[in-house]
């Protein structure tokens, strides 16, 4: 029958080998809300939400409030074979909250697809069987990025996201120059400044870098997320293509960058779209500009990397992958979803997303 018959939400928290640093925070260990629902059938599909609160605003607690309290009683009693008509009404069931409405988005899709037999990324459109991701260097000093750069590279990774704008811009060259010339020619750079950067300093940063020949595939969120015009400025006076972040989170801010061609490039995350629902939107009108599309993630288990992978898979217009940050954990959690050998991520034959269970802790039942 496909009916959901209870929802369930647990919290886990798992330290990472080493801490993550970007220029809006540095991050210890990855604390999310897992979200379980079941169908009266006993499928089972599975969902994950990160708290990022310098991103997307979502806390812990507010993700786990607007899922017990708001999405749960949208959701029991509902047929899955009008998943649509579920997740419009999750989304509009309230303002922002898109992490936790990303959480459900994947559980109820990772549900839809086990009823048809397919593994997910099949389900929705089936263009690839793998994916490769890059490996993240946290900012640091230009030596020890460096001494990490090798290490990755060394592990299988042929192309490294380097975090930068958290100091001074001459020392943001210096990182990335030292990265270069440890890991030499062949391995793609591309670097993220997480909105670290004021507009001018952007544009003379990256132009250094281009007369440097430091060879910089792409630069990510050079500038604060809600200057588009910044952003396009930044596009406009640099070769190097520039990839928008925390400027796109819905699908209308993806038009608004797309028709002013504020930036070359766009990063999906569910964490930002509110999942694979909207964020399939945002990547469709992305290629109807020409504009290709990475899918990204936030510091979160194999739960929700799984799903954004599926996704990533699917599609032709996702060309870039980012989704390392399970590698950074101290502890696997999850049985199932996707694989990693390398920089190589393979997918279950089982259907949906192919989790099997999630190891957790603090338990609890928000519906029958």
């Amino acid at each position: 029958m496909n009916i959901i018959q209870s929802v369930e939400v647990m919290r886990q928290s798992t330290p990472l080998i080493k801490p993550f640093k970007t220029a809006l925070r540095t991050v210890y260990k990855t604390e999310s809300i897992i979200v379980r629902i079941q169908t009266n059938d006993g499928r089972v599909g599975w969902g994950e939400a990160p708290a990022t609160i310098v991103i997307t605003g979502d806390s812990l607690d507010s993700i786990h409030s607007a899922i017990v309290n708001t999405f749960t009683p949208i959701l029991i009693g509902k047929s899955l074979l009008a998943y649509e008509r579920i997740l419009h009404e999750i989304h509009q069931s309230m303002i922002g909250s898109s992490s936790a409405k990303a959480a459900v988005d994947m559980a109820v899709y990772d549900l839809v697809a086990q009823n048809c037999g397919l593994p997910l990324y099949q389900f929705l459109g089936g263009y690839k069987d793998q994916i490769e991701t890059d490996f993240t260097v946290s900012v640091n000093s230009p030596k020890e990025m460096g001494e990490d750069a090798i290490r990755y590279v060394q592990e299988g990774f042929n192309v490294l996201k380097i975090k930068v704008g958290k100091d001074n811009l001459q020392e943001d060259i210096e990182r990335i120059q030292e990265i270069r010339r440890c890991v030499g020619s062949g391995v793609k750079i591309r670097i993220d400044a997480n909105q670290g950067w004021q507009v001018k300093d952007a544009i003379r940063t990256i132009r250094r870098m281009e007369d440097l020949g430091l060879d910089i595939e792409l630069v990510e969120q050079p500038v604060k997320a809600g200057d588009i015009e910044g952003l396009k400025m930044v596009t406009d006076h640099v070769e190097t293509p520039i990839m928008a972040d925390e400027s796109v989170f819905s699908p209308i801010q993806a038009f608004e960058v797309l028709k002013n061609r504020a930036a070359d490039l766009i990063n999906i995350k569910l964490m930002k779209s509110g999942g694979i629902y909207k964020a399939q939107i945002i990547n469709h009108i992305a290629e109807e500009f020409g504009v290709e599309c990475m899918v990204g993630s936030m510091i979160e288990s194999r739960v929700a990397v799984t799903a954004a992978a599926h996704l990533a898979a699917s599609k032709k217009n996702i060309t870039r992958c980012d989704f390392d940050a399970p590698l950074m954990m101290l502890q696997d959690i999850v049985v199932g979803g996707v694989q990693y050998d390398g920089r190589i991520m393979t997918f279950p034959k089982a259907a949906g997303l192919g989790i099997v269970d999630v190891i957790h802790s603090h338990q609890s039942v928000v519906g029958s």
